[in-house]
């Protein structure tokens, strides 16, 4: 019961001493929210509009074939006159730039026809069509590939048709007796030029009302209660030090106070100042930003419970590598700094590159930040969040067994 009030004592002063600091108070509780509203301001009208969808067509054969008079009916002549969310199609006239453009991640796909396409059609022996497209792009996938199946089944109709209308033209003339004149009906007919293709998609579209701006505060307040939370759990170490430095802990344990009480009671007065900070983050999110926490929101407060115990940990143990207060201080700011923008603190995580979100794995912010995504802005549930909160907790873990174990009172 006595180590209990002690941590408890402990924990308050150092509670005292933040609270009585009027810069901490400002750059870790208001100074957070000058870049919170500077960034709703900047991207208030993300997600304001349907960006038009755009559909790449190439053709291997050469002008006046089949594919070419697919390609130029459906081809968007003046995109201004393209209602509201009706695809664009585009005409590359190059295939080995288009796959190249693939390739580089320059272009999403497109659609090819082969060298034999009209051979095929005409002669009866099939071919294909073919989608490319970069596998990250699944819409535009579904978009080709439905683009596709439309040509293939217009083309095969028209096939159909074409060969009933062989098949008369050779009857008829069989039955007149007029067999000389059969081949070069038939030859006209394959070779004569092909009327206009009529357009091979048909859209309807239906409005619905003006699509609302996405609210950036859904995924800028999280990022950057991370950051913050983070970075002023760091900046305790050097509170730590300093007391280890000018005897304070070390006059702790001449009260009967034993070092792991010690340990405890630096860990809770981190382990609360945090809470206090997530609990100003999500009131003001949810008063003044009007941010939506999902349709899990235990599962966003307990996400930021993990967090602050995450980052208590880690300044306890970051105490223990630094020798001066100095040296902690800095050696905080800059694994602060470091880890908020590769954990997705200063951007969302989903718009990164692959090797970046890849990156961000290795940090616990990283974790935190996909966590809030998947909860506030994917509509996750309780579940989804699991793993990251398995993840934070693991390093809360691995950084208290290491603070324990190198923690010492005394600066020599």
């Amino acid at each position: 019961m006595l180590q209990l009030k002690h941590i408890w004592l402990i924990a308050l002063k150092d509670l005292k001493v933040f609270a009585s600091d009027r810069v901490a108070l400002f750059f870790y509780i208001l100074f957070p929210f000058i870049f919170i509203v500077l960034f709703n301001f900047m991207l208030r009208d993300v997600g304001g509009g349907d960006a038009r969808l755009e559909l790449h067509m190439v053709t291997r054969e050469a002008a006046g074939s089949l594919s070419y008079q697919i390609i130029d009916a459906l081809v968007t002549k003046d995109p201004s006159q393209l209602a509201p969310g009706q695809p664009e199609i585009i005409w590359d006239k190059d295939y080995k730039q288009a796959l190249q453009d693939v390739n580089d991640q320059k272009l999403g796909g497109f659609l090819a026809f082969p060298a034999d396409f009209t051979q095929g059609v005409m002669m009866g022996y099939g071919t294909q069509i073919e989608v490319v497209v970069d596998p990250a792009q699944t819409s535009l996938q579904a978009a080709l590939g439905g683009l596709a199946s439309s040509i293939a089944s217009q083309v095969g109709a028209r096939q159909v048709a074409t060969n009933a209308a062989v098949s008369l033209i050779v009857e008829g003339q069989i039955a007149s007796g007029n067999v000389t004149n059969l081949g070069p009906l038939i030859m006209t007919l394959f070779t004569s030029p092909q009327p206009a293709v009529p357009a091979l998609i048909m859209t309807t579209i239906e409005d619905v009302g003006a699509v609302k701006p996405f609210n950036p505060a859904q995924y800028v307040i999280p990022g950057y209660l991370v950051m913050f939370t983070f970075f002023a759990a760091a900046q305790s170490a050097s509170v730590i030090v300093r007391e280890r430095q000018n005897n304070t802990l070390e006059r702790l344990l001449s009260t009967s106070a034993r070092q792991e009480t010690i340990l405890a009671g630096m860990f809770t007065g981190t382990v609360v100042r945090g809470l206090v900070q997530i609990a100003i983050f999500w009131g003001v999110g949810i008063v003044a930003f009007q941010i939506d926490m999902g349709p899990s929101p235990t599962a966003v407060v307990l996400l930021s419970f993990l967090m602050v115990i995450m980052s208590a940990a880690f300044a306890i143990m970051l105490a223990t590598f630094t020798r001066t207060e100095r040296g902690a201080g800095s050696l905080g700011v800059l694994v602060s700094l470091v880890l908020a923008p590769l954990g997705g603190c200063w951007w969302p995580l989903f718009i990164e590159p692959k090797w970046m979100q890849f990156i961000a794995k290795i940090t616990p912010h990283g974790w935190a930040n996909t966590g809030f995504n998947n909860l506030m802005l994917f509509g996750g549930n309780f579940g989804s969040a699991v793993p990251d909160m398995l993840v934070l907790a693991g390093f809360a873990v691995a950084f208290g067994i290491i603070a324990v174990m190198r923690f010492r009172t005394s600066a020599t």
